[in-house]
């Protein structure tokens, strides 16, 4: 199978908001803000894009949009039941984001 290239454009865009930015530290610990999550464990399944609307106080079409960008990215993983969309962080693509990032940059580990 062939590895298909992120477009390191989306991916620039997609980390240039802080509200995205936040989208992604809260999903890397689902439990702890979506633990009242009813319809589907917020672990195992994801985070309902509603109820991340409603954390950030913003409409659900507004953060859509947000979720669309890091989706994009191929920062964040989607899966629709029924009618929700659930969303988790894709850690695969963040960890090669930040060693392309420290590549390109010529960043060395301390």
């Amino acid at each position: 199978m062939m590895m298909v290239m992120p477009n390191r454009e989306d991916q620039i865009k997609a980390l240039a908001s802080e509200m995205r930015m936040e989208v992604l530290r809260i999903l890397d610990d689902p439990a702890r803000y979506f633990s009242h999550q009813e319809s589907a464990d917020p672990v195992e399944v994801g985070v309902c894009v509603q109820l991340i609307a409603e954390h950030f106080g913003v409409s659900q079409p507004t953060m859509s949009r947000h979720i669309e960008l890091l989706r994009r990215a191929g920062f964040l993983a989607s899966k629709r039941q029924q009618k929700w969309t659930y969303c988790s962080r894709n850690e695969g693509a963040l960890s090669e984001y930040s060693d392309w990032l420290k590549g390109s940059l010529n960043i060395k580990n301390p």
